[in-house]
């Protein structure tokens, strides 16, 4: 063409979640049985929604109002209901104008940083969900700038790291929490929180919080929304949804909360600018915003939550279980959602290893795949041309640590066991091979 079309930050928009499905399905058409443990969809594993959530659905579906746009904004009795948690759990005065209905997170993600100014440049943990890692990236035309989580110390964030990247990069206006984080279901301590507003009140930053897993929380450290540790003059956008907690991935759901707004004029009128951006889209989805007061306030929500977590509970501890005894890997349990990220200590991948493979066809196409591509993807397709088990690799999630990011969504808890065994034998058989 005449022209270059091409975006500057075409190249940083990768998405190895479901990146990993194009080899996958090319190996069920070689005969392999794929078992998905690449993408947290519960009801692609097999939970089911509840009756009597699916009878809200049915009814607010019957009312002409659903088939209808909803306000820019998103519905007003929906956002007042938000606005009514806010106030109860935390005693916070949040105003409904101030929270903006998005088609899913992953459209919320992409409107944040889309209408950044370029040069404005928000720093994330690595490992990094690349929905926020490469929204980030492309904006900018430039790879992702990250602070690191340690995952020998829990994957808690090293504040060192996030303080001396913003002392020393002015372009850094904002920092991203994901808590609790994906892809490693770690939760921010209190204390962690509060040191990283310090670092945004000190330096005149703004504060996103990917809050998605909240309520999905099962281990030692309570999860704290960002918003009670703000005060009244940090800015800061905390998304939410129903994808996860219902669940609902395919409503396509979500939210954000914009707090502390007029503390600062560039904030607010960026925040006016998200605003105006979805106004050209119209509005979001409206049946699951006039659904969402009727599911998240019915009494037995809380215990519909519960009983989820309770289960990833017991499939965290079985695989923390079955991970822990292999020397070579490093596996802290997760405390929230329902992820798995395992490493591999330094220098036990390589490049030679492999799995027996019968299949000889399965092994040609396999052997020309793993051409040139990190350990760690080496060793997740190998994983997968010989047990059928699909995983995805750490390296798809911006970090130099070489491991995998699994679920804990199988919802037979004994196949759940027989998967964390073949995924071990693999690991010793794949490691041993060299």
């Amino acid at each position: 063409m005449r022209t270059n079309i091409v975006h500057e930050g075409a190249d940083e928009l990768t998405y190895e979640i479901r990146g990993i499905v194009r080899v996958a399905e090319q190996l069920k058409k070689l005969g392999v049985e794929i078992v998905w443990e690449n993408i947290g969809d519960p009801i692609a594993k097999g939970e089911t929604v509840p009756q009597w959530i699916k009878a809200i659905i049915a009814e607010t579906m019957s009312q002409d109002a659903s088939f209808g746009y909803s306000p820019t904004k998103g519905i007003l009795s929906a956002r007042k209901f938000i606005v009514a948690q806010r106030l109860r759990e935390s005693k916070l005065i949040l105003d409904p104008e101030d929270i903006l209905f998005f088609n899913g997170l992953g459209d919320a993600i992409s409107n944040v940083f889309t209408y950044l100014r370029r040069s404005a440049r928000v720093i994330g943990p690595c490992p990094a969900y690349p929905t926020h890692s490469s929204a980030e990236a492309a904006h900018a035309g430039a790879p992702h700038i990250a602070y690191t989580l340690d995952c020998r110390k829990n994957w808690y964030p090293n504040l060192e790291d996030i303080r001396n990247k913003v002392r020393y990069n002015p372009m850094v206006a904002g920092i991203l929490i994901i808590n609790p984080d994906n892809p490693t279901g770690m939760v921010y301590p209190k204390q962690v929180l509060k040191e990283i507003v310090s670092i945004a009140r000190e330096y005149g930053l703004f504060l996103i919080s990917d809050e998605t897993y909240a309520r999905l929380s099962y281990g030692r450290e309570a999860v704290t929304p960002l918003y009670e540790l703000l005060g009244n003059d940090v800015p800061a956008i905390v998304m939410r949804g129903l994808s996860k907690e219902v669940p609902w991935p395919g409503s396509r759901c979500g939210w954000i909360e914009v707090y502390n707004k007029d503390k600062d004029p560039v904030f607010a009128r960026y925040a006016k600018t998200l605003v105006d951006a979805k106004m050209l889209e119209v509005c979001s989805t409206t049946l699951p915003q006039m659904a969402l007061p009727q599911i998240i306030g019915d009494p037995r929500f809380e215990q519909h939550l519960k009983l989820r977590c309770d289960g990833y509970r017991r499939k965290a501890d079985i695989a923390r279980a079955a991970f822990s005894a292999v020397t070579f890997l490093i596996a802290p349990c997760p405390e929230s959602s329902f992820y798995y990220s395992v490493v591999f200590e330094d220098g036990v991948l390589n490049n030679k290893q492999t799995l027996a493979i019968s299949n000889q066809a399965v092994r040609e196409y396999l052997e020309k795949e793993v051409e040139g591509v990190a350990p760690d993807k080496r060793f997740v397709l190998y994983l997968m041309a010989a047990t059928g088990i699909c995983v995805v690799p750490l390296s798809g999630f911006n970090t130099d640590l070489p491991g995998f990011r699994m679920t804990l969504l199988e919802t037979d808890e004994k196949k759940f066991k027989e998967l964390i065994i073949k995924i071990v034998e693999a690991i010793k058989a794949y490691v041993g091979s060299n």
